[in-house]
């Protein structure tokens, strides 16, 4: 009985580490396509935002998005690791991130860490920070 238990709650966070690495996923693809609505639902509204030029908030992120000041064209996911902490979720991505920034073509290697809360039956991003790695970086799993 205790061995199905622990089977049982491993399955179950095998199943919320899945889920967080899809919604990164769909992060992603909803940066590339600047679908701001299905952000604005992902993003808490105290999200903190950390780039290489500045950290701002959800609203301002939100706004670079969809007048393409920055256009996050495509990311290239090499790996990723992913924390649980009860209702919190920390997943740390290796990219490589086309982008078009203020105009200038940009492929730049990152480490990404997104920390997510469950609220209620939604998980919220409350950060999102890019490092910027060599190619030769590695997460640690």
């Amino acid at each position: 009985m205790f061995f199905r238990a622990e089977s049982s709650q491993a399955q179950s966070a095998i199943n919320v580490e899945q889920q967080i690495i899809t919604l990164s996923k769909d992060k992603w693809q909803w940066m590339a396509d600047k679908n701001v609505d299905k952000l604005a639902q992902l993003f808490d509204d105290k999200a903190k935002f950390v780039h290489m030029s500045g950290t701002w908030k959800k609203d301002e992120e939100l706004d670079i998005i969809k007048t393409g000041s920055i256009w996050y064209k495509k990311a290239d996911v090499h790996d990723v690791a992913v924390e649980l902490f009860d209702d919190t979720a920390i997943i740390w991505s290796r990219i490589t991130l086309a982008a078009m920034v203020r105009g200038n073509e940009a492929n730049t290697e990152f480490t990404v860490t997104e920390v997510y809360k469950k609220q209620g039956k939604e998980w919220k991003m409350l950060a999102l920070t890019f490092s910027s790695v060599r190619d030769t970086h590695v997460i640690k799993h």
